[in-house]
């Protein structure tokens, strides 16, 4: 059973925190449990793990998994994870920054791949984007995030929360709040709670598109100007006012509505209608 405390080897290497990499590394050992528990992980699975910090994870994720390979960009924390976790046969370590790995060299003829992270709030939407719309063969997503985003993930029509975010997930995975981390359980603490979230990756997309980049331009179109009509948010893709009206005319939608008011099945309606006079 491979175990590592967080605080013991930060004061072990005198390990000095980046801001600027926004690291928070977990110190309640209650969390990574939860974490592997919530992802479900067995020994079927290769674990990608994005940011694993000094290990602690990693760790938990090494008692339950059949491989774990670990990506992390900073270079002060590659020679820690070497010395304390780097003679296990079942861990590899990747010194590159996620945004850049083309991970289907890493899942190569894998049946079974979860991804699992504690990611920087700042580096949370384009490592999610990439994962999704790059369209990589993994079951789930379990990731710890800030609370606000996990929130905008899981968000319902017609609430605060709801916008382009929540779409881009919910087309691709089933979204499910594992637990909440307040900052008491991360070193340094960060001003905000954490929350740890699981993306199940849908077999096909929750709707189907006759053209995938437009449903996309009309939703990020219809949340750029948030209290705006649809109409002012969609008529900057470009479509003549006629056809415009008849796309919301055949799709049955008022152009008066917002954009936070639709649900996915009626972006993927409008979409299609737009796409049909484009």
């Amino acid at each position: 059973m491979v175990e590592i405390k967080t605080a013991e080897l930060v004061k072990k290497y005198n390990f000095k925190f980046s801001k600027g990499l926004g690291q928070n590394f977990l110190v309640d050992d209650s969390v990574p449990r939860d974490i592997v528990a919530g992802a479900e992980v067995d020994g079927n699975d290769l674990v990608i793990e994005i940011g694993p910090g000094v290990g602690t994870l990693t760790a938990q994720l090494l008692n339950k998994a059949k491989r774990v390979v670990a990506i992390e960009l900073d270079s002060d924390l590659i020679p820690i994870l070497q010395e304390e976790i780097g003679d296990n046969p079942k861990f590899s370590l990747i010194h590159n920054d996620a945004l850049k790995v083309n991970f289907n060299e890493i899942i190569g003829d894998e049946k079974s791949v979860k991804l699992v992270a504690n990611l920087p709030y700042y580096v949370t939407t384009p490592i999610i984007v990439k994962l999704l719309k790059e369209k990589y063969n993994f079951k789930s997503l379990t990731i710890m995030i800030q609370k606000e985003v996990a929130e905008r993930m899981d968000a319902e029509p017609s609430s605060k929360d709801y916008g382009a975010l929540s779409l881009l997930v919910q087309y691709y995975c089933d979204t499910k709040i594992i637990r909440k981390a307040p900052p008491q359980c991360f070193m340094p603490r960060p001003k905000v709670d954490s929350i740890v979230v699981k993306l199940d990756k849908l077999d096909k997309p929750r709707v189907s598109v006759d053209n995938e980049k437009l449903f996309f331009d009309v939703i990020r179109s219809s949340f750029n100007m948030r209290r705006k009509t649809l109409w002012n948010g969609v008529k900057s893709i470009g479509l003549p006012k006629e056809k415009l009206e008849l796309a919301f005319e055949e799709a049955n939608i008022d152009p008066k509505r917002r954009g936070e008011t639709l649900t996915i099945e009626e972006f993927a309606l409008l979409s299609d209608k737009i796409n049909k006079y484009l």
